[in-house]
């Protein structure tokens, strides 16, 4: 099976999806706890959330295995993150609940770690850089949009409620100042839905790392509460009538970076 799945656009913008998948091979989800093998984690049907993104003209990409497996949202060599607080590494061993995902002494090894690096991580950032240079050469520069959803409320990782929409520019070293403030315009016009700009989540490895505004690559995170689409608890369901407000506001969004890319161009 392959590891992820590559749609090209037509646009300057790369949509990546890298909690999305749920799959996990057979060998590893018999050393797994029943709680690992439900993957809670994942970001629940985020990819039918941006499914009008093909009609803007952005490239997809998504994986087919989950963040169990391996994140490919996190460093190669399993750095934390947020440094002093809650994380989950390369190879995940708690839910973000804190419970087991492995059954004692089922862990991964740094060997079997290294497998699945090399194997799942490796071919998912390989397709991520050799896009953003394509599009860089095609357009002069790149757009990168990481989209993410999570629980509105996770004790563990944050106090009280997370707001609705979390945009994160690793606190404007990933993109423009520019292109910035016109994202913070779209999110401040809609207040229905509660927002922040590089709060709690302010970027993971993907924006962080591919973000790099004066080689005119503009990397930026959503991270979106998934109580804004579907139903948090399993077995998740979509709401329609949520999804059709928010993907509005998410449409609005990608439309901005896209109008502001054509009147900046690089940005730089």
């Amino acid at each position: 099976m392959d590891t992820y799945s590559y749609t090209e656009g037509s646009s300057p913008l790369l949509l990546s999806l890298p909690h999305d998948g749920t799959a996990i091979p057979d060998a590893i989800a018999a050393r797994m706890t029943e709680t690992g093998r439900g993957v809670p984690d994942t970001d629940w049907q985020v990819s039918r959330l941006y499914g009008f993104a093909a009609a803007v003209g952005a490239s997809i990409l998504r994986p087919v295995y989950s963040r169990y497996v391996v994140d490919l949202n996190r460093p190669p060599d399993g750095a934390a993150l947020y440094p002093g607080a809650p994380n989950t590494g390369l190879c995940p061993t708690a839910s973000f609940a804190g419970e087991s995902l492995y059954q004692t002494g089922a862990e991964p090894d740094p060997d079997e770690i290294e497998a699945r690096r090399a194997r799942y991580w490796q071919p998912y950032h390989k397709q991520l850089r050799e896009t953003l240079a394509a599009l860089r050469a095609r357009h002069g520069f790149a757009l990168l949009w990481d989209a993410h959803s999570i629980r509105s409320r996770v004790s563990r990782l944050f106090p009280g409620r997370l707001p609705d929409l979390n945009l994160g520019t690793y606190h404007g070293a990933s993109c423009a100042a520019a292109l910035e403030q016109a994202l913070a315009e779209v999110l401040a016009a809609v207040p229905e839905y509660t927002h922040v700009i590089n709060g709690r989540f302010s970027g993971g490895y993907i924006t962080r790392h591919y973000g790099d505004p004066d080689a005119g690559i503009h990397a930026v995170q959503l991270e979106q509460a998934q109580i804004t689409y579907m139903d948090e608890t399993p077995p998740f369901a979509w709401s329609e009538a949520c999804a059709r407000r928010v993907q509005d506001v998410l449409r609005g969004l990608l439309r901005t970076m896209l109008r502001w890319s054509a009147n900046e161009g690089t940005g730089r």
